[in-house]
């Protein structure tokens, strides 16, 4: 971390010198790999007396086995359920009262696991890490617990809230064709019911090793300390045989997908618009990165001021890259373009809009200001999140894991500043074209018409008048 201390005296001084100065910031990354296969990454900080841990396991939603969807997620929740030696609730317990906090999440790619905490206590973490990386507290209690709480997280997130996510899960299903891209992550009720004591152990056993694991902390601390930690709790766990992949590989889509769904839940219609994204490692994902944001990273985007403030026919535009980022996959993954849309509007109109907004940048390029300020926004946005010891730990232990080179975190801003109007062009022609589009048309559900009243029975008859 770069710390600037300027008397007043020096402004004069700086700002001459502000035109050659660089803003480029390299961040110190160290990387060795132990016998049994557990690469540790250590980018030293002493700006302050904590540190951020990540371990990072390559399995992920697409690498999760046949008829056991949601099987990844399902075993992020069971690895916070305690071991042989730490019982359920020890984890959480050492971490906070420290003064720490943890999390985990799982993506296509991998599940990650993160910890941050004052430095005194990072002994504790790294032990606690390694202990859960040993084995689980296997058991039939714990196992039926956990498969609840997903199903109650899909239940919340999916089946009973607005969208249910149809722009990160149905999308998928709809764009990409081979089963460990499309089937849904988060699980069927069917797969995750059937998971049994013996999957659970095969799926530590074959995917939880330090072969298939990165170790990255960030913080206060040198390589040579937390590489001699690293070998300390974890170089005695053996490495475990890891399941050989599929191919999960896909091109490009050559003709365009539409889908229409029906919510109950939904006030306003909305759309999913998505687009397969140029590879992970090749020239074009850096300008893919840039033309993402210059179309829907904030109210300044092409896109909104198009469609929300201009045409006025959607009420807020947002991009997502899968659940994860431009930088942190290794495979198949869509570049998405979210928007609620006016009811008076329809999802027609909407395409039309975008195609339109994406045939002046193939036709025009961006203009100079634009692109500068563009990449200006995510140069500065990676770097703010590189500040966080977590966030840092975290990234570097992905990029070892998918790119096998923590120190790819160096060269993404630069990546970024060399992107050119030419480069925005030619991912905008490439990618963003009709054929390689997938759309979800999400419209709120009919209300039910409302039973008529019952007809109010015939009045009797007047009685005769007595005399």
């Amino acid at each position: 971390m770069r710390i600037f201390k300027l008397g007043l005296g020096a402004l004069a001084l700086s700002a001459s010198l502000s035109a050659l100065a660089s803003d480029e910031w390299k961040l110190p990354i160290a990387t060795h790999k132990l016998a049994n296969g557990l690469t540790v990454v250590v980018s030293e900080d002493h700006s302050a007396p904590i540190v951020g841990v990540s371990v990072v396991y390559h399995v992920g939603m697409r690498l999760e086995p046949r008829n056991r969807t949601g099987f990844a997620h399902l075993f992020e929740h069971l690895m916070f359920q305690g071991t042989p030696v730490a019982p359920k609730g020890v984890f959480d317990k050492v971490i906070t009262s420290g003064g720490g906090r943890n999390n985990g999440s799982t993506r296509a790619d991998f599940t990650n696991y993160i910890e941050t905490a004052p430095v005194s206590a990072l002994e504790s973490l790294l032990w606690l890490e390694a202990d859960r990386m040993k084995t689980l507290d296997f058991n039939p209690e714990t196992l039926k617990n956990q498969q609840d709480v997903v199903k109650e997280e899909i239940r919340v997130n999916v089946k009973n809230s607005p969208y249910g996510g149809f722009m990160w899960i149905d999308i998928g299903q709809k764009a990409f064709d081979k089963w460990e891209n499309n089937h849904d992550g988060y699980g069927s009720f069917q797969d995750l019911e059937n998971a049994s004591l013996d999957d659970v152990r095969a799926f530590h056993r074959d995917y939880y090793g330090p072969n298939n694991a990165v170790l990255s902390i960030t913080g206060d601390l040198t390589p040579a300390q937390g590489f001699a930690l690293a070998e300390k709790y974890f170089g005695k766990i053996a490495a475990r045989p890891t399941p050989k992949s599929t191919d999960y590989s896909e091109g490009l889509n050559t003709a365009e997908r539409r889908f229409e769904q029906q919510d109950p839940l939904a006030q306003v219609p909305a759309a999913a618009v998505a687009w397969k994204m140029p590879a992970r490692g090749s020239r074009d994902q850096a300008p893919m990165a840039v033309l993402g944001s210059l179309l829907a990273g904030g109210d300044a985007s092409v896109l909104y001021q198009g469609l929300v403030k201009g045409r006025e026919l959607a009420l807020n535009v947002n991009e997502l890259y899968g659940l994860t980022d431009p930088w942190t996959f290794d495979g198949p993954t869509l570049y998405v373009v979210y928007s609620l849309y006016k009811p008076t509007s329809n999802v027609d109109a909407l395409l039309t809009a975008i195609d339109e907004e994406v045939a002046k940048i193939v036709k025009n390029g961006v203009d100079a200001a634009t692109l500068k300020r563009v990449k200006t926004s995510l140069v500065a946005g990676y770097y703010n999140d590189m500040e966080m010891f977590l966030s840092r730990a975290d990234r570097l232990a992905k990029l070892q894991t998918l790119w096998g080179d923590a120190k790819v975190a160096n060269k993404i801003p630069g990546w970024i500043e060399g992107v050119t109007s030419e480069d925005v062009q030619r991912v905008a022609r490439t990618y963003l074209t009709r054929e390689n589009r997938t759309t979800i048309d999400r419209k709120p559900a009919p209300k039910p018409v409302p039973a008529a009243p019952a007809a109010a029975p015939a009045a009797a008859p007047a009685a005769a008048a007595s005399k």
